[in-house]
C-alpha cells in the first residue's frame, strides 16, 4: 500500500460520520469505525453482507428499487442532498439518520457501487417531534 492509499484509508476511518460503500449488488464492501457505532454492527460482521442488515423491513423494497436504478442509469435522484430515513441498530431499536449518497464510478466511468455517509439524528428528531405534539395540545389555563 503506498503512502497516499494508506492516508486515504485512514481518513475514511477516522472520519467522524458513518461510510459504507457496496458494490453494484449491494454488498457491504468498506464499514468504518463510525458505522459500527452507529449501527452496532462490527466491520467483520457487515463486509460480504447485504445492506438489508441496517434497512428496516418495510423500507426494503423502495430501496433496493432506487438502488438497482440508481446503479443501472448512472444517476440518482437524491445525490449530495441530505436525506432523513430510519435504519436499524444491531440491538434491533430503529433509528433516524441522516444520509447522503454517491454513486462510485471506476477509471472507464463504470458504475462500482455507491457509498453512504450517515449521522444518528434520532434525538434530534424526536426532540422536535414532542415540542411540535406539546405545541399541537390543547392549553389548559
Amino acid at each position: 500500500m503506498n503512502a497516499q492509499s494508506s492516508l486515504d484509508a485512514k481518513i475514511l476511518e477516522d472520519v467522524a460520520d458513518a461510510l459504507i460503500f457496496s458494490d453494484r449488488a449491494g454488498v457491504i464492501v468498506r464499514w468504518n469505525r463510525a458505522s459500527s457505532i452507529l449501527f452496532g454492527f462490527s466491520a467483520e460482521e457487515t463486509v460480504g453482507r447485504n445492506l438489508d442488515i441496517i434497512i428496516p423491513d418495510h423500507l426494503r423494497a423502495a430501496h433496493w428499487k432506487g438502488f438497482h436504478a440508481a446503479v443501472t442509469a448512472g444517476t440518482m435522484k437524491l445525490a449530495g442532498r441530505p436525506t432523513l430515513t430510519r435504519a436499524l441498530h444491531k440491538s434491533g431499536r430503529k433509528l433516524y439518520i441522516e444520509m447522503t449518497f454517491a454513486l462510485v464510478r471506476g477509471i472507464d466511468d463504470e458504475v462500482l457501487g455507491s457509498v453512504a455517509m450517515a449521522r444518528d439524528v434520532t434525538e434530534r428528531v424526536e426532540r422536535e417531534r414532542a415540542a411540535k405534539a406539546h405545541a399541537a395540545a390543547p392549553q389548559n389555563t
